[in-house]
């Protein structure tokens, strides 16, 4: 039995984190973190859990934190980096779900989030925790930067035909909605039901602090730079991402048969990617609460155009199951162990 922490276990990702990991039969969640609600009973703060878990809410503190095997930040930017080296000297396997280990470049991470990175060193060293591109790699990691959520169902829609060198890497659209749980748990009047309720939006179509994780990895994929137009948009239900995504083929003899063939075999023993039939149109309700990612592909008219549609559920392939996932990775467990829940219908 492995001792887990949460730090920041009362956001969004922090409680789903909770209900993934107390049904873990590996896991015994140890200590879980909140500056706000310490000395607070979780199950008490959280009716949900009761019976499930015997933790009171502590404040940050790296010695309590360094008895556990692993500890996951489900924190604000900014907040991971300023432990993780010393939990790392501990011998404490950190996974982070927030940004702060996600770019290589330091330059490029100060740019879009503000704030000077104090623990630069790390970056390199910091295994990208998408399992369907680095799983050997997050195997033998010490430390993961957990994707976003946007960043997960775009990188899983494009890699096959990047990897392939399919189609055109100077023209690719994500055109992307969220509920909105992926802004996090905070009272904004923007998020506010009266403000997102019978109402549809993009938002940061300018630059969102996503693209450049987003370009990095497929930049891997394709070998080379690419260029990605990314505008995401803000949906009136709470869990879900959809992303539509618009790619040019390059050679005018690739059929959708083989793309599809080419997907279906790509992602064919990946346990959380499911290739739907050609023609079919994943809706976000089908992952809701799950772990998994479907993807469907469309080649309108004939054209030049894929349309690649990807769907997850933010909180979960988006954040906390996708993070519970490269725990057991690093620690030697069936990579599906604790995620087999099926979607929530309806």
């Amino acid at each position: 039995m492995i001792r887990a922490g949460i730090v920041g276990g009362t956001g969004y990702t922090g409680i789903e984190l909770l209900r993934v990991l107390v049904l873990h039969p590996e896991v015994e969640v140890a200590v879980v973190t909140s500056r706000a609600d310490a000395r607070i009973r979780v199950d008490a703060l959280y009716p949900s859990l009761r019976g499930m878990i015997d933790v009171v809410f502590s404040a940050p503190d790296v010695a309590a934190l360094s008895d556990c095997d692993v500890v996951f930040f489900a924190t604000p930017n900014g907040a991971a980096m300023l432990m993780t080296k010393a939990l790392l000297e501990k011998k404490v396997k950190v996974i982070d779900l927030s940004a702060d280990f996600r770019l290589k470049d330091t330059k490029e991470w100060e740019k879009w989030y503000g704030m000077e990175h104090v623990c630069p060193d790390l970056l390199a060293e910091a295994v990208y925790g998408l399992p369907e591109v680095n799983r050997e790699a997050i195997k033998s990691a010490r430390l993961v930067a957990n994707p976003g959520c946007y960043p997960t169902s775009v990188q899983l829609g494009f890699l096959p035909l990047l990897e392939k060198s399919l189609v055109d890497v100077s023209h690719l659209i994500a055109d992307v909605k969220s509920g909105v749980s992926g802004a996090g748990r905070k009272a904004e009047l923007a998020m506010l039901m009266s403000e997102t309720g019978e109402s549809f939006k993009a938002y940061a179509a300018s630059g969102h602090r996503h693209l450049p994780e987003i370009a990095q990895g497929l930049k891997s994929a394709a070998g080379e730079s690419v260029n990605l137009t990314f505008v995401p948009h803000l949906l009136p239900m709470i869990r879900g991402i959809h992303a539509t995504l618009y790619a040019q083929v390059s050679h005018s003899k690739v059929s959708l048969e083989e793309i599809q063939a080419l997907y279906e075999q790509r992602y064919a023993h990946e346990p959380f990617v499911d290739v739907l039939p050609s023609g079919a149109h994943p809706d976000t309700r089908n992952v809701k609460g799950s772990n998994r990612c479907q993807i469907a592909l469309h080649q309108p008219q004939g054209g030049q155009t894929i349309v690649i549609l990807s769907v997850i559920d933010n909180l979960v392939k988006g954040a906390a199951g996708q993070a519970v996932q490269n725990m057991n990775l690093m620690l030697g467990f069936p990579e599906d162990q604790g995620l087999k829940t099926l979607a929530l219908y309806p």
